[in-house]
């Protein structure tokens, strides 16, 4: 099945998400292409990395995933593909495939001239025909050569000891849950038994199993299906009540 995922910063008022999709279509019509998120915040690597480090290992392996976010961005160091955990990645050399795992791909391939032509449209004259040329059976060598400057972000990682986790709000969801950047493995390895889980003015000394553990209007956390802590007020907006947003601290403090 040649099927694509497609992420972008375009928004949905705009011709941009068609015209790239009508490009990739009119080189294999038989295309399944599937929309991850077109409402990125403009420039937002984070916010686009989140989506996409969160869903594509539920997609077969073999996907690929056409990524157009901050495309013509000067972090942009021309375009390329990856392979990691068996799925291909398409798209600018702007550190946001650097976020995806903890490991580096298997495959980094950086475009060659011939492919990457002079445009102010890269997602569509550049990204799009690769994309779709590799979903229908090409191999990403072919548009390049071994990538030398794979560009790196450092995501902010969790300080641990005996005594205490601190994380930090990785994303606000629409919803206002507060999504951490302290995952489940790394509490269980270091959990005693007995905790207090600190957010805002919060504190909290259990951890559920989903929202509706709690009462309307009371405070939750619990780790949510990605394996990471997942804390807000139940029919509340909990970034708005608690006072949180991106990077907001939380901790996890261990009694013994």
């Amino acid at each position: 099945m040649a099927l694509v995922t497609f992420l972008s910063d375009f928004g949905d008022q705009d011709f941009y998400v068609p015209a790239v999709k009508a490009k990739m279509l009119a080189i294999n019509p038989q295309l399944n292409i599937i929309d991850l998120s077109h409402r990125i915040e403009t420039y937002d690597l984070a916010h686009a990395a989140f989506i996409l480090r969160s869903t594509f290992r539920d997609f077969p392996k073999g996907t690929v995933h056409l990524v157009a976010v901050n495309t013509t961005g000067s972090m942009t160091q021309g375009y390329i593909g990856v392979k990691l955990e068996e799925h291909i990645f398409i798209g600018p050399n702007n550190g946001i495939f650097s976020l995806l795992a903890d490991k580096e791909p298997g495959i980094m391939v950086q475009f060659a001239e011939i492919h990457v032509q002079e445009s102010s449209f890269p997602a569509k004259d550049i990204l799009a025909p690769i994309a779709a040329k590799v979903a229908s059976g090409a191999a990403i060598h072919d548009f390049g050569g071994p990538l030398q400057n794979f560009r790196k972000l450092m995501p902010r990682i969790p300080k641990a000891t005996k005594e205490q986790i601190t994380g930090h709000v990785m994303r606000v969801d629409r919803y206002g849950n507060l999504i951490t950047n302290i995952s489940k493995e790394l509490f269980d390895k270091l959990n005693p038994g007995r905790f207090t889980i600190e957010f805002g003015r919060e504190t909290l000394d259990r951890i559920f199993s989903g929202y509706d553990q709690v009462e309307p209007g009371d405070c939750f956390a619990f780790f949510n299906s990605s394996g990471y802590l997942e804390i807000g007020i139940n029919h509340g907006h909990g970034g708005n009540l608690l006072g949180l947003r991106f990077e907001s601290v939380v901790m996890i403090h261990f009694k013994f």
